[in-house]
């Protein structure tokens, strides 16, 4: 199979499962060592080009006249945002996440974060709280680098500091959205991307 080119709500989960494979196994491959030396597997961007290997089929010899039993192995991904009200953590709060039609249950983290495991190749999921009063769609979707304007937004946005489209266009609500960013993890309040925003921003998506 040629390599493929990664569109705008590419993830590699997905590539990979829609090719039947783990992202692992491709994100390995020795045809991608110069796109591991650039990204990171969770940050593919548009236009980066990625191998897939050929899928070879696999065998198993049982016996005849007996039931057996086949396990499909998945991949889970993550959903990671962080919630705030009125610019402070929704610390310690329960939610739910629906995905898939199943309720995963949780509490947010000192911060107000929230980490879920979902399936590869799901693109959405529903968020509730408040028992279920208060709801709000998630996208599950490619993240862009770091080093864009459009993944920084899209960052800010996850850690509840809404900075608006997450296009590379820099507006005064981006600009506020990384000043607000700054001083609350006590950073120099340039309201630009600098490196130590940038440091701070990928440490949070570890």
């Amino acid at each position: 199979m040629p390599e493929i080119t990664v569109g705008t709500q590419d993830s590699l989960p997905a590539i990979a499962r829609r090719h039947g494979f783990f992202w692992k196994t491709v994100w390995e491959h020795a045809e991608n060592a110069e796109l591991r030396a650039q990204r990171d597997p969770n940050i593919l961007q548009a236009g980066d080009r990625l191998f897939v290997p050929e899928l070879r089929r696999g065998s198993e010899t049982i016996a005849t006249e007996a039931k057996h039993t086949f396990r499909v192995i998945g991949e889970a991904t993550k959903i990671r945002i962080a919630l705030a009200r009125f610019g402070k953590p929704r610390a310690n709060e329960p939610y739910q996440v629906e995905i898939n039609k199943e309720l995963v249950d949780g509490t947010t983290d000192a911060e107000g974060i929230l980490e879920v495991a979902v399936p590869a190749g799901v693109t959405s999921a529903l968020l509730l709280l408040a028992g279920g009063e208060e709801q709000h769609e998630l996208r599950v979707a490619r993240l862009d680098p770091s080093s864009s304007v459009s993944g920084v937004k899209q960052r800010l946005n996850n850690l509840g500091f809404p900075c608006g489209s997450e296009d590379d266009q820099v507006t005064p609500r981006y600009t506020d959205a990384l000043l607000r960013f700054q001083r609350r993890h006590g950073l120099t309040e340039s309201g630009e991307a600098d490196s130590k925003t940038l440091a701070k921003l990928d440490s949070l998506y570890c």
